[in-house]
């Protein structure tokens, strides 16, 4: 096989999207050969030895995947801050292997999380540029009206000054003084949907992911998790593929 940039191979031996990768790079913890890696930096696991603090890379991992509904208050996150006695991803799916979560979700959302070791798959799922489709289901505090809704399917300036892109948003059902709706979209900035709502006068009290690309949520209970059939890996390695 020709030489490959060291961020991809470590990603494809499971140590985090390639993003990731490239930090630990630039933090000097990746070796080529003994020698500190560079950014960009190509090597050939045919002949070059890559370390990662100091333990050799192995690129024959098992490459595994998990469907996880995540409940309130858990962290979507590989461990904790120090002193932060929160529950991660992690402790509810105890394997021997390294995984990790496929983006976040905020510790108030509920709903499916993907933690694989695939860095790759991870890559473009998370990349903005790709764009793949998330699927929540929103309860607000009180019965939106029609023309918020519209709004919301156009796109609204956040607070930073970020106008959101085209959402499909559509109500489900009236749920007490509330109202349950669905909502499509293609990004997803930190507490998007909350935001959102609030700017609109619609005070978002839950949020459950359903649906992450191809892969969806299924009959999955709080803190259940399950390993991805044949079927829904081959589902979301088409996707990787697809162009932007």
């Amino acid at each position: 096989m020709p030489p490959e940039r060291v961020q991809k191979i470590l990603a494809q031996a499971g140590f985090g999207s390639r993003r990731t990768c490239e930090q630990f790079i630039e933090a000097g913890r990746v070796r080529v050969n003994g020698q500190v890696a560079t950014l960009g930096q190509k090597a050939d696991m045919a002949r070059d030895t890559i370390t990662f603090d100091g333990k050799r890379v192995n690129t024959e991992t098992t490459q595994i995947y998990i469907a996880l509904h995540k409940p309130r208050k858990v962290l979507s996150t590989v461990k904790a801050e120090p002193g932060d006695g929160r529950q991660t991803v992690l402790d509810l799916v105890e394997l021997p292997d390294r995984i990790y979560p496929v983006g976040r979700l905020d510790s108030e959302s509920e709903g499916l999380v993907l933690l694989t070791n695939d860095g790759e798959l991870a890559n473009h799922l998370t990349h903005p540029r790709f764009g793949h489709e998330k699927e929540y289901r929103v309860l607000l505090a009180r019965r939106p009206e029609r023309e918020q809704l519209e709004t919301w399917k156009r796109g609204v300036v956040l607070e930073d000054g970020h106008h959101t892109a085209r959402a499909q948003v559509k109500f489900v059902s009236t749920s007490g003084k509330g109202a349950w709706i669905s909502i499509i979209m293609r990004e997803g900035r930190k507490r998007q949907i909350r935001e959102i709502g609030f700017q609109l006068g619609l005070p978002v009290v839950r949020i459950i992911r359903v649906r992450i690309g191809s892969l969806r949520l299924g009959n999955l209970k709080p803190r259940q998790w399950r390993y991805l059939t044949a079927q829904e890996i081959s589902e979301l390695k088409q996707l990787a593929v697809e162009k932007p």
